[in-house]
């Protein structure tokens, strides 16, 4: 598993054996970041569920200025961060990312957001990102979701606007509606 593209592309991304992690795949990061388009580089990203952390290092190498990287078990991020020298550009935290969701509470921070929650939690979490995720998405923020195509996980709390399926995986994209 590598990087794609920008500045870090073609460098490795660890995802150690044995551990129940399923990082999205290269050709999905790919769909995801051509549907994207550019990145500011002011771009604030949140990866939840970030696993290896590919989704938010992508964004990082493509120009994203900073990134906050949230799951339950954070070495595997950890070492990817400090193996490709990005410990100034990122604050990972190692919480439940319901439980993080639902302390966080300043004000919108970030232009956007991917989330990989392990496909067989779509019903838990779907109830607590459509709560707590359009608070912490500024105007026109966007949401990036894999899920498995099977049971999708999906956001009522914000627009729609694109989705996909690559086998068994789907990429449903969405953006804060106006207020």
């Amino acid at each position: 598993m590598r990087v794609i593209s920008g500045e870090l592309g073609g460098q490795r991304l660890v995802a150690p054996r044995g551990w129940k992690v399923r990082p999205s795949s290269e050709r999905v990061r790919e769909a995801i970041f051509s549907a994207l388009g550019e990145i500011a580089p002011t771009a604030r990203v949140l990866d939840l569920y970030c696993g290896t952390g590919a989704l938010g290092i992508e964004a990082l190498s493509r120009g994203a200025g900073s990134a906050v990287l949230v799951d339950r078990d954070t070495r595997a991020a950890l070492g990817n961060i400090e193996r490709l020298g990005l410990r100034d550009r990122v604050e990972l935290v190692r919480a439940d990312v319901g439980r993080w969701l639902a302390r966080e509470s300043g004000p919108a921070a970030f232009e956007l957001v991917f989330i990989d929650a392990p496909y067989r939690l779509a019903d838990r979490v779907g109830p607590e990102l459509n709560t707590h995720l359009p608070r912490l998405l500024l105007q026109g923020g966007r949401a990036v979701i894999e899920s498995g195509a099977a049971s999708p996980l999906r956001l009522d709390s914000l627009e729609q606007i694109r989705q996909r399926r690559y086998g068994a995986a789907e990429v449903s994209f969405y953006r804060r509606r106006a207020q």
